[in-house]
């Protein structure tokens, strides 16, 4: 819609970018906010999420070169073009090395592995709903054509640059995503208000925002996120799958505390 805030020249600063930028920064602020309200040192976790940025920025451009390896045949070195290089990712694939580098980081400085998850959980989900504006103003990770009255048109030719098609109407996944997102949050920190036991939060992030994405998948038409199983499910499908899987049996595994699981057992069904 909107891929440049404004531009003097040659010079110009785009949306996509903005909005990503202020998306790591709420997320950040959320994440050690969170932390700190459950005794985890401040300084510690301002680190970590430095480092779970640098991991994610990472992780999504390494999953983006191996989804689209084979739009480029016999050019491979087309894959570290500047084009490419400036593309945002694949957020799935940030966020599964995010995961790995965190629970290195917390492991190696004795953190409370799963308080710090849960710290983290609703500020990757509110970080990631802001992006997804970025993605709607530049026109990437554009929708399925659609006759519905919300279908968006992008007309802007600088929208051209992700492939999206111009004067079509498309489902605005951007949006449907922002708004899953937005409401995974909310729920995040109702659950973080009600939690019963440690890890509850981020199991419930894996395994919720693993369904949405995973639906969300059929009706995006934009190509960089691969596709497997002889195309029965895109990469990012699969790696939402995952997502689901671990998410539920983190839920069943994460100990709880005996008050609570007795306080269950007296409550009347």
């Amino acid at each position: 819609m909107y891929p440049r805030l404004f531009q003097v020249g040659h010079l110009f600063l785009p949306t996509y970018g903005v909005l990503v930028a202020s998306g790591l920064i709420v997320g950040l602020l959320v994440t050690v906010r969170l932390g700190q309200r459950q005794g985890i040192h401040v300084d510690r976790m301002w680190n970590m999420g430095l480092v779970a940025i640098l991991a994610g920025i990472v992780g999504s451009k390494v999953l983006y070169l191996l989804t689209t390896w084979q739009e480029h045949p016999g050019q491979p070195l087309n894959l570290f073009s500047l084009d490419t290089l400036q593309s945002g990712g694949v957020f799935s694939g940030g966020l599964l090395l995010s995961i790995g580098v965190c629970y290195w980081y917390a492991a190696r400085h004795k953190m409370p592995k799963l308080k710090t998850a849960d710290s983290f959980a609703p500020g990757i989900a509110i970080g990631h709903a802001i992006g997804r504006l970025g993605c709607f103003a530049a026109g990437c990770c554009y929708g399925k054509p659609t006759m519905l009255p919300w279908g968006v048109t992008f007309t802007n030719p600088l929208a051209q640059w992700a492939g999206t098609p111009l004067g079509i109407r498309l489902h605005p996944t951007q949006i449907y995503e922002f708004l899953a997102e937005l409401v995974l949050f909310l729920f995040l920190i109702w659950i973080f208000r009600h939690r019963h036991f440690e890890g509850e939060i981020s199991a419930a992030y894996l395994f919720l925002y693993g369904v949405a994405r995973y639906f969300l998948e059929f009706l995006r038409a934009d190509p960089d996120r691969g596709s497997m199983f002889g195309g029965v499910m895109s990469a990012t499908q699969f790696i939402a799958l995952l997502l689901v899987v671990g998410g539920g049996v983190m839920w069943i595994l994460c100990p709880r505390p005996q008050a609570a699981i007795r306080a269950r057992i007296a409550t009347p069904a």
